[in-house]
Order: C-alpha cells, then sequence, then structure tokens
C-alpha cells in the first residue's frame, strides 16, 4: 500500500494491483488505517472481477479516475520461442536483431539501491522527453521492496539505457514501468529488453509462470507505446478498472471537483 500525497496536507492510500482478497475485516482495518494516516480515501485497482465485485459489496465506488490502465496486452510464455517469434509483428523480430547487432546485453539488478537510480535516471528522461509525469522516485523506491518485484538493465558497453520493473504474482509476471534513454533509441534496446525477460521468463513457464502482461496500452493516449506493446503478439485484455472507499466525504468530494476541472 502506497501513500499519496495531496496539497494542504492531504493524502490517499492506493493498493496497486490489489488486494488479492476482500472480507469485511479487511475493510474495517482498512478504514481504521486511513483514519489514523489522515486520508480522504482509499484507492485500489484490483486485476481480478470478482475481487472487484467485493469491493463493491464492502463500500468501495467505482472510480472515474485510474492510475493504472485499464487494457492490456498478455503473452503466453508455454509457446515456444519459435511459436513466439512467429507471432510477432515482422519490425518487432527486426528490432531485436538489431539491438542484437548492437551488442545489448540484458541482464537483472541484484542491487536495488544503485539500481533504483539508475532506473530513476532514465525515468526522468523519459518524462521530459514524452512529456508525462512520472511517479515520485520514492514510489519506485518502495515498489521495489515489494516481494517478486525485479528490476532489469539493458546496457551498452556497461552503461544502462533502457530499464524495466516486472512483477511476478501467482502464474503471470507484470512489466509495470519502463524507461529508456532517447540518446540511444536507434540501438533498439527496449526490445532487447523485453525479449530477454520474455525468455528468462519462459525457464519458468513449465511450473510457475505462464503469461506476461505487457500491463497497459491506450491508441489515443500512447500510440507509441501501444504500437510497441501490440507489436510482440499477445493477447488484448481488460481489467475492472479502479475503485475508492471514500473515508472524508468533503474532502473526497472536493478531490473529484478539482480531477474534472484538471
Amino acid at each position: 500500500m502506497i501513500q499519496h500525497r495531496l496539497p494542504l496536507g492531504k493524502n490517499y492510500l492506493y493498493i496497486p494491483y490489489g488486494p488479492e482478497s476482500v472480507s469485511h475485516q479487511f475493510a474495517g482495518e482498512l478504514r481504521q488505517l486511513a483514519k489514523q494516516q489522515g486520508s480522504i480515501f482509499v484507492k485500489a485497482e484490483p486485476m481480478q472481477d470478482d475481487v472487484a465485485r467485493q469491493l463493491i459489496s464492502i463500500g468501495f465506488k467505482k472510480s472515474n479516475k485510474s492510475v493504472q490502465p485499464h487494457k492490456t496486452v498478455v503473452i503466453d510464455l508455454t509457446k515456444t520461442e519459435d511459436e513466439l517469434l512467429d507471432a510477432m509483428h515482422p519490425k518487432t523480430r527486426y528490432n531485436i536483431k538489431v539491438a542484437e547487432k548492437h551488442g545489448i546485453h540484458v541482464a537483472r539488478s541484484m542491487e536495488h539501491g544503485a539500481g533504483i537510480e539508475d532506473f530513476w535516471k532514465l525515468m526522468r528522461k523519459t518524462t521530459e522527453r514524452d512529456k508525462f509525469n512520472s511517479h515520485l522516485k520514492e514510489y519506485y523506491e518502495k515498489l521495489l521492496q515489494i516481494k517478486n518485484i525485479s528490476l532489469w538493465f539493458a546496457y551498452h558497453e556497461n552503461k544502462p539505457i533502457a530499464g524495466a520493473i516486472v512483477l511476478t504474482h501467482d502464474s503471470t509476471a507484470y512489466y509495470l514501468h519502463g524507461a529508456s534513454d532517447h540518446q540511444y533509441r536507434s540501438l533498439m534496446a527496449p526490445y532487447a529488453l523485453h525479449w530477454a525477460m520474455i525468455k528468462a521468463l519462459q525457464l519458468y513457464s513449465s511450473t510457475a509462470i505462464k503469461l506476461y502482461d505487457l500491463w497497459g496500452i491506450d491508441a489515443n493516449k500512447w500510440p507509441g507505446v501501444t504500437r510497441f506493446k501490440l507489436g510482440w503478439g499477445g493477447r488484448t485484455i481488460e481489467y475492472p478498472g479502479a475503485f475508492d472507499l471514500v473515508i472524508s466525504k468533503p474532502w473526497y468530494w472536493a478531490y473529484s471537483a478539482l480531477q474534472k476541472i484538471r
């Protein structure tokens, strides 16, 4: 659970990619925690439809404001390497070869302290280039403390030029965040990065990880990112969306009104 700061000393609590299960006891404990933290509401974004229905039953309401996108692309990791390559867009296969030709090396970061600094530098370059707001640095720091979170980098001559944060849960791996250095765009590092991660995840597909969720497409908001993700040949699916548990009605109404103006 992550606390997001708001103006005037207010905040809200955010449950990314969850919760996994719901009960009335959970709702009571959540309300108590939110009041202790001075939070005006709790936002949850479950991955399962049945959990979404359970949230409604304990007092959550459907939210018009989501943190994560509703649609995504999922790759079947039980396929063979040749089957995965055949399913890709020809340009995706070509760009993987371009990255290999340039000697792009991919590795998992085993030291999150140093890794987060490299990832944050790449994220700042990405947000400046693409003109969007990222999460605060502390969000990524807290995210990397979660069990089953991994940080990966693509390197060119030992310099990290693309990075990805991946969550594994049950039988699925989720691509949560990515960043890259536009200066090296011709090297196609993100393609090498994802292809290496897919092959690494495939090592576990016989016993654990069956799917790779590229987490988030929207042709209107992110046409470039959406083309990139669709190019891997996965299946498009849709998640339930966001749900809010209101703790302070006056402040929540004020927050909602401000969001509409923006």
